[in-house]
């Protein structure tokens, strides 16, 4: 995970961060989501939420950049992407644009988001986010495989038009993040992967996975077929606690595992520094302590 939040957002540094990373074996590169941050100044009580001052890219601005500089790096991906604050077509576009210029490269995570302010400012219903949000990434695979789409939905209609450039493959992964019923039910159904950081390892990840491979048979699919992410913190733990949990989750069925260091919420514990110099210092400890065991 980019961690924007601590370095900044300079281009110089996008770019030095991103070459580093791949520089250390790293494979995919993620990015968090949020259009604005409300000012703390009149929301006391606001908590330990983003806000205004948490710098935040536009991920498909910050990949459309990063696609022409990092050539080893397997995927950009968003996780996640609040999808229901904007408009399914648009995202539509901007991801198959995006997908084209970094060559299929792109994994498209999705979330509802959990911030009302950003759904008022958007123009966006807060209150229907996650069933339309499920119909969005419906609606989006069918823009996405053909150049001409005919659909009316409940929130979404198209007569006979589509966008053009369409994604590499016809199709770009939608990887759902979440943790209630509702999103393992929409994965087993639609989509392509699960962004699981809710869970450290034991037996209620192991009893959420195994609700959603069953949910994933029951409506006719393959779990297999189903990525597992999940996420890994350096500000906590060693090279053998690191190592074991790695195997841990590949035991599990993971296919992706993600470091991210600016995260400190639930059983994730960020890294004390916030240089540059001090992630990219506690990549190259993660990396060496576990690279041979992914």
């Amino acid at each position: 995970m980019m961690p924007l939040i601590d370095i900044g957002g300079d281009p110089g540094m996008v770019k030095g961060y991103a070459l580093a990373t791949e520089a250390q074996g790293f494979t995919n590169l993620g990015l968090a989501d949020h259009v604005l941050g409300v000012n703390v100044a009149s929301r006391p009580d606001w908590g330990d939420r983003n806000t205004s001052a948490d710098l935040f890219h536009d991920p498909f601005v910050c990949f459309g950049f990063l696609s022409a500089v990092c050539r080893e790096t397997t995927e950009f991906s968003t996780q996640v992407l609040i999808l229901a604050q904007r408009q399914a077509a648009l995202v539509a576009k901007q991801a198959a644009s995006l997908d084209l210029l970094c060559g299929g490269r792109f994994r498209l995570g999705v979330g509802i988001g959990w911030n009302p302010v950003e759904f008022t400012a958007l123009n966006e219903n807060f209150a229907n986010r996650g069933r339309r949000s499920a119909e969005q990434v419906e609606f989006m695979q069918k823009l996405w495989a053909d150049p001409h789409v005919t659909y009316k939905g409940r929130w979404h209609e198209v007569q006979d038009a589509g966008i053009n450039p369409l994604p590499v493959h016809r199709r770009i992964p939608v990887w759902f993040g979440g943790h209630v019923d509702q999103t393992l039910q929409r994965i087993a159904a639609i989509g392509d992967g699960w962004i699981m950081n809710a869970y450290a390892p034991g037996k209620d990840a192991e009893a959420e996975l195994a609700k959603l491979r069953r949910l994933t048979r029951e409506a006719g699919r393959n779990p297999d077929d189903i990525g597992i992410e999940v996420w890994m913190a350096a500000g906590a733990g060693d090279a053998k606690s690191w190592r074991d949990e790695v195997a841990y989750w590949k035991a599990q069925g993971a296919t992706h595992i993600t470091l991210t260091n600016t995260f400190n919420r639930r059983h994730h514990r960020r890294i004390a520094g916030k240089s540059l110099s001090d992630h990219l210092t506690a990549q190259q400890r993660f990396a060496d302590a576990v690279g041979d065991a992914l």
